[in-house]
């Protein structure tokens, strides 16, 4: 039985309205799921301090030193990020959450403290923002958001895009597939959201038969489109094994470059959700995210990209 890594979960977050989107989708796909355990955290980067040095005078606070700056660390919790936090909580409970919610503030780089935090302290997946408030607009990922991908080796992670249906977090969801294990557990997760997520219209296994790689498969006596049909067979069965309706799963190939054919599907099919695994079987070992995977989370910014560790 595959079960749903959403039994802690990790939402790192800012006061950006992007934020505030990915809080949305979180409450909208963790409602249905029992037992979810949520961390709201927000890492103050130091930059507070910068705002209030014009008021200080240092000579005559010299010896108070420390206290000083416990005041306006704690003037700016109150202020600034309290009632932010509050806010992201409410939604979280008004969209039917029912796990415990916490609240956490931190000190640090945000991208290594996040990393920190969920690796050492068992998060199974991390979701966030593509990018924060202070990140410009002409990039794509932010990166503390791109630290976060390339930083976290086992466990899975949401990069929220700026699609979000009001009525169902996910209605439409791709799952591109290369018969690697890390594809796999992409489909298994698929599965997962399949039992408890409410809404989902269809999910499209989609097998992409690498131009540049078909004549080597054929001299190597290996049929191109049946390696294909083989591949696209097995994650079907994933969802069949679980008792999904043949009728949500729709299997589909293309033949091209698969970066190039994964996003031209995600944008011909107007999908919601993507989900990839960390590498493909093509990609070497020591590289921390797949080629194809990091073309897909570099270029697809309307539809929320998961990166599938576990």
């Amino acid at each position: 039985m595959i079960k749903c890594p959403f039994e802690k979960v990790l939402l790192p977050v800012d006061r950006s309205e992007n934020s505030k989107r990915a809080i949305k989708f979180a409450g909208a796909v963790l409602s249905t799921i029992e037992g979810s355990g949520i961390t709201i955290l927000y890492v103050m980067a130091g930059g507070y301090l910068s705002e209030h040095m014009k008021n200080i005078d240092f000579r005559a606070e010299l010896l108070k030193g420390t206290e000083v700056f416990k005041k306006i660390k704690a003037k700016h919790i109150e202020e600034n990020i309290t009632p932010f936090l509050n806010e992201y909580e409410s939604i979280l409970k008004k969209a039917g959450v029912k796990g415990e919610i916490a609240k956490r503030i931190e000190e640090g780089d945000p991208g290594n403290k996040i990393i920190e935090i969920a690796t050492k302290e068992g998060f199974q997946t991390v979701m966030l923002s593509r990018r924060g408030m202070s990140e410009l607009k002409s990039f794509i990922i932010g990166s503390v958001s791109n630290k976060v991908v390339h930083g976290l080796l086992n466990q899975n992670i949401y990069l929220v895009g700026q699609k979000i249906s009001e009525e169902s977090p996910i209605p439409r969801i791709l799952v591109p597939v290369d018969g690697s294990e890390y594809s796999m557990k992409a489909v298994e997760h698929a599965v997962c959201l399949a039992k408890t997520v409410k809404g989902i219209e269809n999910i499209t296994v989609l097998r992409v038969i690498n131009v540049s790689l078909y004549l080597e498969r054929v001299r190597q006596g290996i049929d191109p489109e049946k390696e294909a049909e083989e591949t696209l067979n097995k994650a079907k069965r994933k969802f069949s094994e679980e008792g999904i309706s043949e009728n949500l799963v729709i299997t589909k190939s293309r033949v091209g470059f698969p970066a190039d054919e994964i996003l031209k599907e995600i944008e011909e099919g107007d999908y919601n959700l993507v989900i990839m695994g960390r590498k493909g079987r093509s990609a070497l070992k020591d590289l921390v995210l797949g080629g194809v995977s990091s073309a897909v989370v570099n270029k697809c910014f309307e539809s929320t990209v998961a990166i599938i560790n576990q």
